[in-house]
């Protein structure tokens, strides 16, 4: 080891990839094989066909509501790579709770509970992406509580606030999203809401969007309201940094991020055909902090676990139409089938 030294290279923005070594062995590889330091650059056709994607998830919910519209059942059976088994301590009851995160906290007073996990893997490399289990379970958790609510025939925010008296926290996010984006006021012709809230990394947020659906299916994000209680806070400005880049991160992948596989290969190449939401495409986004004097929680993933959850709320409200497959596209709000 005293023959090798290690240049640390500062990373913003490497998220879960930068946990990954293939770049490292692929540079001491070459290095010895040259007899010199090397500097390895992959071109982004390398990098996003060579990845180490988010797991492949799916999710089986089913629930019930009594007679005066009160969730009495809530159940989940997840089917996923395992996060932990890439750690190498995936426990012995074969649970990985990283998986779990948004569902196994659920926050919401449901008598009946059950949450099921069943390790899949079909061979596809896969890593941590940003908000990690949290980015899939605000997306399934909190659009199968909107069809709850629609089911009890309840406003999605009411019915939410009615089952959060034992979670004030929550309860307290949840209430200034709604106060802060005029939940319940008339809206511009065309456009609808979506609510969700959540707990990631030891904080808790809510959401609200505000989407239009055109007639060919395609969905525009005028507005998205966050609350956060990240617990006592030091530097605002960066809270509020941290959680628009995070919406606009899980914007990205709930509308455009989709991976697909042909004969063993990643056919994505670019951002030609693995698009991001672009500047004209941004909402404008607003974020209010909880006042909270709680032990500091995460602020770096959480609103990227949420974005998709709130968004998929807001084109039900818009078009009758629920979203069960992510990325959201045109052909499913143009069609009467959605999932």
């Amino acid at each position: 080891m005293d023959k090798v030294k290690i240049h640390t290279t500062y990373l913003g923005g490497g998220f879960g990839r930068r946990g990954e070594a293939d770049y490292v062995t692929e540079a001491v590889e070459i290095s010895k094989k040259v007899g010199a330091p090397v500097k390895v650059i992959w071109s982004r056709e390398d990098d996003m066909q060579h990845d180490f994607y988010r797991p492949i998830s799916y999710a089986r919910m089913s629930g019930a509501v009594d007679a005066s519209g009160k969730a009495t059942v809530f159940t989940q059976h997840l089917v996923q790579q395992s996060l932990m088994k890439r750690l190498g301590s995936l426990p012995p009851n074969g649970v990985d709770f990283i998986s779990m995160d948004g569902s196994a906290t659920l926050p919401y007073d449901i008598a009946n509970i059950k949450i099921e996990y069943t390790e899949q893997d079909p061979g596809i490399p896969y890593g941590f992406w940003r908000s990690v289990g949290a980015s899939f379970q605000g997306f399934a958790v909190e659009a199968f509580v909107d069809e709850l609510a629609t089911t009890a025939g309840k406003d999605p925010y009411e019915f939410r606030k009615a089952m959060l008296a034992k979670a004030p926290r929550h309860l307290a996010a949840l209430n200034l999203a709604a106060e802060k984006a005029g939940w319940g006021k008339p809206l511009p012709q065309g456009r609808a809401r979506g609510i969700a809230v959540m707990e990631a990394f030891g904080s808790i947020l809510s959401q609200v969007t505000e989407v239009s659906v055109d007639a060919k299916g395609a969905v525009k994000v005028h507005r998205v309201v966050c609350s956060v209680d990240c617990g006592w806070v030091i530097n605002p400005d960066t809270i509020r940094q941290q959680m628009e880049g995070g919406i606009v991160y899980g914007l990205s992948a709930a509308l455009k991020g989709e991976i697909t596989i042909d004969k063993g290969r990643v056919t994505q190449r670019h951002f030609n055909d693995y698009p991001v939401v672009r500047h004209q495409e941004m909402p404008v986004i607003e974020v209010h902090i909880v006042p909270s004097v709680e032990e500091p929680g995460g602020i770096g993933e959480p609103s990227t676990a949420l974005a998709a959850g709130s968004l998929v709320n807001a084109i039900y409200a818009a078009t009758g139409k629920r979203i069960y497959k992510l990325p959201v596209k045109p052909d499913m709000l143009t069609t009467k089938a959605t999932a």
